[in-house]
């Protein structure tokens, strides 16, 4: 748990944790990944969603329910038909963590890079 302890520290005030790490959780399976990239272009149907997965439409719902859950997507019902959208407010806190963290990892990239390519340095 230590790593945890030190990712939450770095988390300015403005980026909850628990809301960032279940951005990352949510998008940690590849179906949930494929839903966002197709989101990506536009709006859809649940049933246009599930459509490319082998799985029952119950079970794809569920992962409809954890973007929905981790604020990633949003949905309205019109009649029968639920159409899903990105919610970019999740995907910019996202964005900002990653962003809060690139410089750390370009640095320490570059502390490896320097090692391997001399191995007498000292970092």
């Amino acid at each position: 748990m230590r790593s945890g302890s030190a990712i939450v520290r770095d988390i300015p005030n403005h980026l909850p944790a628990s809301d960032v790490a279940a951005i990352f959780k949510a998008l940690a399976d590849p179906t949930r990944v494929a839903v966002v990239e197709r989101l990506s272009i536009g709006p859809a149907s649940a049933t246009e969603l599930a459509r490319p997965f082998t799985m029952a439409l119950p079970s794809f719902l569920q992962h409809l329910d954890v973007l929905h859950a981790a604020g990633i997507v949003t949905s309205h019902k019109a009649g029968r038909t639920r159409t899903y959208q990105l919610a970019a407010p999740a995907l910019d806190l996202a964005a900002a963590w990653l962003g809060t963290h690139r410089n750390h990892w370009h640095r320490r990239l570059d502390q490896l890079d320097a090692l391997l390519t001399d191995p007498t340095t000292t970092t």
